[in-house]
């Protein structure tokens, strides 16, 4: 007679996979392969400027703690070469993350390049280069490589393995609190230990492929270089390096976990014995997966920026909530599609278990928006701020979902009595048949012969049985086949359990895409962070910068004979109280041009300060000089220098620069 079959797990498996993984190769290819979370936010040269002699050293100001190298910081000259003593200075002072590099001596007039390339203090790498000139601005050879630190099939892979893991984490740790705190009878149930199993052998190897790949893909981005064992020693000794060494370790524990779960809890039938066990393996469980989760805890997001202290724990807490609700969800569609006698009291437990980690997620996410965006227009007008937004919405889509599931579970029928040992029945013929070293032929075949066939004819079966062991199992198998079309049967004639099914599954989609939204998350620069550097570097988008003396050159043209030139103007120490100040007037033939009459002047606009005229005297051809300029506080100052070349002809050239 015709069946209706539910759709196969692998069916179906095979379309979530196939969904999740379109979308998460969407998301990565739209992430840039380095936004990570700390940020230049002022250099000393800045990008661009031309200063009149050489500085002794270059400054990189961030927004938050880098780990820096030999080589963190490079200075090229025009033809390539590197001009920098390659001995990275220490300049932080307190909140100010400051590092900067020496130069040498002697400098010759040009177009001088600097790249730098670090580590964040949440483990992302981050690199950039930008351009200052000494006396006039002048062609360089240097080409700086187009792939950024972190891009390229390395920073695929690392990508894939990043989230791996996370998914890995969620199911392992989700799993085995299913099998404890819900269904005890799934740590017996054959797809529920694969699952398990095969998600700590996917952690383990993820874990190994991020170690391995850590040098290149903080370094060359060559992956060949996964096997340097210097480079792997160099790893070993960060932050991120550790943690990666601590999650295999613990894994070490959690492979222990998984065993005694899944071999002497099943075999305990004293009832005290069993709830002891119980008690001890929640507890032992419960540590190891708190420990795996402060591996990400301690080296990424939480452990730097706004109240670390803080962070870290919430950060922790909110990972063991997801695990607990989507990794208890994936076991559950697991449970649903390969062991339809699951009880109704444990999805119920589920349920209430899903709930509770909804309200710890909620909790837990609001602080960490609060403290990685910061404000409102961080939210829509930043990358991170707009994929947190995206998350946002999955999570409220998963949360409908999920109320469909538990409408589904309140009108599930309770197993009829024998359910259960006809499930195990099935279970234990199963697992016969794969120990046998042929494969089954269709199950409808088996079906039919089984159907089709009389008491005689089983009897002879019987007689052949014992005569040729082959011929029994060929039978076993058949019979397992059977029991599985019977059990397939009887899952499909429940709606209520198809409906809890389909449901389960739907939520299981959004669950991979939310982890990939999650995933991509952790590699994008927090909103926060990106608005402070921006008014940052706009504060600094200015010639000068603090505590250095104040260089700038400006053309001029008076109209006149002999009018046109350049101002070369250096006021030292470019602070507020006394500077020196310098200007020197060159002509066209960079010689110096003797001038009639120079003067300056400063105003702070934003104070209604100034203009304060300030008359240089006259040195020699071309250079004027003045002492004890007066700076009386620190801001945006306008310099205007009015130069006369004849009696008629004259000009005034200005611009604004960050003085104190």
């Amino acid at each position: 007679m015709p069946t209706t079959t539910a759709p196969r797990l692998g069916t179906a498996l095979a379309r979530l996979l196939l969904v999740a993984a379109t979308l998460l190769g969407a998301l990565l290819a739209g992430a840039a392969p380095a936004s990570a979370h700390a940020a230049l936010t002022a250099s000393d040269p800045q990008d661009g400027a031309v200063v009149a002699t050489a500085p002794k050293d270059i400054n990189l100001t961030f927004s938050e703690q880098v780990a820096m190298g030999g080589d963190s910081i490079r200075v090229l000259d025009p033809a390539g070469n590197r001009v920098d003593t390659g001995e990275i200075l220490d300049l932080c002072s307190g909140s100010v993350i400051r590092y900067g590099v020496s130069l040498r001596s002697g400098l010759p007039e040009g177009t001088y390049t600097v790249a730098w390339q670090t580590v964040s203090a949440d483990s992302h790498p981050i690199t950039g280069a930008f351009t200052f000139s000494v006396g006039a601005p002048s062609e360089t050879s240097v080409a700086l490589p187009d792939q950024e630190v972190g891009g390229g099939l390395v920073g695929t892979l690392y990508g894939i393995a990043r989230y791996l893991s996370y998914a890995s984490f969620v199911v392992l740790v989700g799993g085995s609190a299913f099998v404890l705190a819900c269904w005890p009878r799934g740590a017996s149930v054959r797809p529920i230990q694969r699952l398990v199993v095969r998600v700590w052998l996917t952690l383990t190897a993820a874990t190994l492929v991020m170690l391995l790949l850590r040098n290149p893909y903080t370094g060359s981005g060559e992956l060949a270089d996964a096997f340097d064992l210097g480079g792997l020693k160099s790893v070993l000794e960060t932050k991120t390096g550790a943690a990666l060494i601590s999650r295999l370790m613990l894994l070490g524990a959690a492979a222990l976990f998984v065993a005694v779960l899944f071999g002497t809890y099943t075999k305990r039938t004293d009832p005290k014995e069993k709830k002891d066990l119980t008690f001890g393996l929640a507890i032992g469980g419960t540590v190891v997966a708190a420990g795996i989760a402060g591996t990400w805890a301690l080296a990424e997001h939480a452990s730097t920026g706004l109240q670390p202290g803080i962070a870290m724990p919430v950060d922790l807490l909110h990972l063991l909530a997801v695990a607990a609700w989507l990794g208890g969800l994936t076991t559950l569609l697991v449970a649903l599609y390969r062991a339809p006698g699951i009880e109704r009291a444990a999805v119920e437990r589920f349920s209430k278990i899903a709930f509770g980690s909804v309200v710890v997620l909620a909790a837990t996410g609001l602080y960490q928006s609060w403290r990685q965006v910061g404000s409102w227009s961080a939210l829509t007008g930043t990358r991170y701020g707009q994929l947190l937004l995206v998350k946002i919405g999955l999570i409220a889509v998963l949360l409908s979902i999920a109320w469909i599931s538990r409408r589904w579970t309140q009108r599930l029928a309770t197993p009829v009595a024998g359910a259960e040992a006809e499930h195990e029945e099935a279970e234990a013929q199963a697992a016969e048949a794969e120990e046998s070293e042929e494969e089954p032929d269709d199950e409808a075949e088996y079906e039919s012969e089984s159907e089709s066939g009389d008491e005689s004819g089983e009897t002879a079966d019987a007689e052949a049985d014992a005569a040729d062991p082959v011929r029994a199992a060929q039978l076993a198998r058949q019979r397992a086949a059977v029991a599985t079309a019977r059990k397939k049967r009887d899952r499909d004639a429940d709606p209520e359990r198809t409906g809890l099914r389909r449901s389960v599954l739907t939520e299981a989609v959004v669950a991979l895409v939310l982890l990939a939204v999650t995933t991509v998350l952790t590699s994008t620069e927090p909103g926060r962070t990106e608005e402070e550097a921006g008014r940052t570097q706009s504060a600094a988008g200015s010639t000068a910068v603090p505590e250095r003396p104040v260089d700038i050159r400006l053309p001029f043209d008076t109209g006149g004979v002999n009018g046109k030139g350049t101002v070369r103007l250096s006021l030292d120490p470019g602070r507020t109280g006394a500077n020196a100040l310098h200007v020197f007037v060159d002509g066209p033939d960079n010689r110096p041009l003797d001038v009639p009459e120079l003067k300056v002047a400063f105003t702070l606009k934003a104070k209604d300060i100034g203009p304060l005229p300030v008359a240089p005297d006259r040195i020699t051809a071309g250079h004027w000089s003045a002492n004890g300029v007066q700076i009386p506080i620190a801001g945006e100052w306008q310099i205007q220098v009015t130069v006369r070349t004849s009696d008629i002809d004259q000009t005034t050239i200005d611009k604004n620069v960050k003085i104190g």
